[in-house]
């Protein structure tokens, strides 16, 4: 591994605890104006204090986060599917890794879709941009999506995604919790983050998610509706924070949701 592709990973995954807060923003790209993200800069501006790194697209990046931005950059470089449309799963690469380049980016993010009837698109789109991050050192974020499907997050299904996702050459992989989670951590060579995926019911639901995945192995947390859709969406960020980076437990962590 070259040593712009290592520099980039060690401001995505903080080198001394091997863990990470990404705050995920990119949601626009399929669901449009999603609640609480109507406008992208009111929400995110608080929370950039708290979060080590943002997972946004290009036109969120350009139009919608100050140019002194201080933490990395995530860019979701796939889509061109809807949540109106005919499949969730027809995916494919949308933004250049030159664009990538010229953006700053620390890494690229493109989704999966295994076990649907786009998923050789969706894996062949991957392997071709890890061909161009390893010409560039640009990390690649595999992300198992399910689409519509949520039934599938079970730990055999992610195992099969996340190890396929390795196997294809990503550097670090996003996937759900699921029972047995620690099974899918095993089995996955490279770091796993977790997505928080759907609104849950209430805050300390998101906080237990969080302290259950980490204490299971994952590198960390790549959350977004649940941060940002919360009532307390700083303090919600704050107890994530401290959760993955100073182990803490979860009724200390909720003391930032009062």
């Amino acid at each position: 591994m070259d040593w712009g592709m290592k520099n980039r990973l060690s401001k995505l995954i903080n080198p001394e605890d091997g863990r990470a807060v990404w705050l995920a923003v990119d949601h626009g790209y399929f669901l449009g104006p999603v609640s609480k993200l109507e406008e992208p800069a009111k929400t995110i501006k608080p929370l950039i204090p708290y979060t080590d790194a943002l997972m946004l697209t290009r036109g969120t990046l350009r139009n919608c986060v100050d140019t002194g931005l201080k933490i990395p950059v995530i860019l979701r470089v796939s889509g061109g599917n809807s949540i109106v449309g005919p499949a969730l799963s027809n995916e494919g690469i949308q933004t250049s890794m030159e664009e990538a380049i010229r953006l700053n980016a620390s890494a690229v993010a493109i989704s999966i879709y295994i076990g649907t009837e786009h998923e050789h698109k969706t894996l062949l789109s991957l392997g071709q941009l890890v061909n161009e991050g390893q010409r560039y050192g640009m990390p690649v974020l595999a992300v198992t999506a399910v689409g519509k499907e949520l039934e599938k997050r079970d730990a055999r299904y992610l195992s099969l995604c996340c190890r396929i996702a390795a196997e294809l050459g990503a550097q670090m992989v996003k996937t759900y919790y699921c029972d047995e989670f620690s099974k899918v951590v095993k089995s996955c060579p490279v770091p796993l983050v977790i997505a928080g995926g759907p609104k849950l019911k209430t805050g300390m639901d998101a906080l237990e998610l969080a302290y259950a995945a980490v204490r299971e192995g994952a590198s960390g947390v790549d959350m977004g509706r649940n941060i940002w859709q919360s009532e307390k969406a700083v303090g919600m960020i704050r107890a994530i924070r401290a959760i993955v980076h100073e182990n803490a437990p979860v009724k200390e962590a909720a003391k930032f949701l009062k």
